[in-house]
């Protein structure tokens, strides 16, 4: 008969392990320690002697008659999740929540009124509590969360997302969870704003964080500068954070930066809501500090309806790195806005060498797109390195009638170092004025010995990954 040791050597290349990432979980590998329960008594007696060994959960559904099931079980931590919820299955959910000295996990996805029943319900503690995942997931915003929710403190929690679920009271809650590694705060209703300062004063505390996600669903309230208070002398560091995606208003995210400093940061995603005058020198000086942010090959300004995009991605085909986005819909604002984003945060540009200028996928052409040659070149003139310059075929008649104005004494006004220019593949009839604009900006810059080569030929589906350079959300 083979000795328990070695019973439970077998159960560990049955059982898997804990998923790295926290927000993934397999139900078929959370509970498979329950098939080996079932073989024998032998088999029973050697897993439930073992269950930190063994990693022992179980998985509450609502369909789960927790009432009446979970005390046939040992006491093992509980993993209560809903995803794909139906109405009146929220009575199981409850039952096993009144277990909270168990839970572990949660993870729940829910219409507003049935959040109304779970947030009643988790108004004290989870002392095992590593991961919660809560989403509203109709089309109005959750009640709100009240400071009591949860108990305090929160010490064991690692991993937290909340979804279109305000939670005014959260920056309290952060303070005390110091192990926290993850931390997603999506589609943040205006009921549930938290004050710029309250939350830089949290986020100082979480020196395990490693990812960071804080999107509100409009601008609104915006900090007031004025009152603004002095930013402190010193950042509190996070070692850890790599990740931050940010949606918001432009001087909430100073405020933010200007408390803490970020040395391993490699993916900065930033979306502005749309505004008159951008004034970010806190970004700045954070993407100057960064080694794997500041000094990018290749970047790309694009266009959609609705926005336009930044990017400076670590590789080609990679999703990491430097993303700045504005929402605003006329092509003019959108030129504004990237010019003054390139020229108050994004110190990059002055090093960049290549540079795409692109459309979205399905950009529609509108009358308001038609805008003064100007607005282009001060798109252009911060990027006084670049030597490469790729325009996609919808932006190159808007761009053209620009550069055909850098002659005489403004030959080298903006682009000074620019070796090739490579549109992308043009039909005949679609040269037209077009080629007049270029072959003067090209003979321009032949007169003062400066040659600029042109490709007509450049195809973007084979120099990049479109998937990874227009994402936009």
């Amino acid at each position: 008969m083979l000795p328990d040791d070695v019973l439970l050597k077998i159960s560990d290349f049955y059982v898997d392990e804990e998923e790295a990432s926290l927000h993934v979980l397999r139900f078929q590998t959370v509970q498979k320690w329950i098939t080996l329960s079932h073989v024998c008594r032998r088999w029973r007696s050697v897993v439930f002697q073992s269950p930190r060994r063994l990693n022992l959960r179980l998985v509450c559904r609502p369909t789960t008659p927790a009432r009446d099931t979970l005390d046939i079980w040992p006491p093992l931590p509980l993993i209560i999740y809903n995803l794909y919820n139906k109405p009146g299955e929220v009575d199981n959910i409850l039952a096993a929540l009144e277990r909270n000295d168990r839970v572990c996990r949660i993870i729940l996805s829910l219409a507003s009124l049935e959040f109304e029943y779970v947030k009643a319900a988790m108004n004290k503690p989870f002392p095992e509590l590593t991961h919660l995942d809560l989403s509203v997931n109709d089309n109005k915003p959750g009640p709100i969360l009240p400071d009591s929710f949860l108990g305090r403190p929160a010490t064991r929690l690692q991993y937290l997302s909340l979804r279109n679920v305000p939670f005014p009271g959260i920056p309290k809650l952060l303070l005390s969870a110091t192990h926290l590694v993850q931390l997603y705060l999506l589609d943040i209703p205006s009921s549930g704003y938290i004050p710029p300062e309250a939350m830089a004063t949290s986020l100082s505390a979480l020196t395990s964080l490693e990812e960071l996600n804080l999107l509100f669903l409009s601008p609104r309230p915006r900090p007031a500068l004025e009152s603004q208070h002095p930013p402190p002398l010193t950042r509190s560091i996070l070692p850890g954070l790599t990740n931050i995606v940010f949606k918001g208003a432009s001087e909430y995210l100073e405020v933010i930066l200007a408390r803490i400093d970020a040395p391993r940061l490699d993916d900065l995603d930033i979306t502005f809501f749309n505004e008159i005058v951008f004034d970010t020198p806190q970004l700045f000086q954070l993407i100057s500090r960064t080694s794997t942010l500041r000094a990018p090959e290749k970047g790309r300004i694009a266009f959609s309806d609705d926005a336009v995009l930044v990017k400076f991605p670590l590789q080609p085909y990679d999703y990491r790195g430097l993303r700045v986005g504005i929402r605003c819909t006329a092509l003019g604002w959108q030129l504004s806005a990237a010019e003054q984003v390139c020229t108050s945060s994004l110190p990059s540009v002055s090093t960049l060498e290549d540079l795409y200028i692109l459309e979205f996928l399905g950009r529609r052409p509108r009358r308001e797109d038609d805008v003064e040659s100007t607005l282009w070149l001060e798109l252009l003139r911060p990027f006084v390195a670049v030597k490469n310059l790729y325009i996609s075929k919808k932006i190159a008649p808007r761009i053209a009638p620009a550069l055909e104005e850098l002659v005489g004494a403004r030959t080298t006004e903006v682009l000074p170092t620019l070796e090739n220019l490579f549109l992308e593949r043009l039909q005949l009839s679609e040269l037209g004025p077009l080629e007049e604009g270029i072959e003067m900006f090209v003979a321009a810059r032949q007169l003062i010995s400066h040659p600029v080569a042109v490709s007509r030929s450049w195809n973007p589906e084979h120099t990049l990954n479109r998937l990874a350079w227009y994402n936009t959300d």
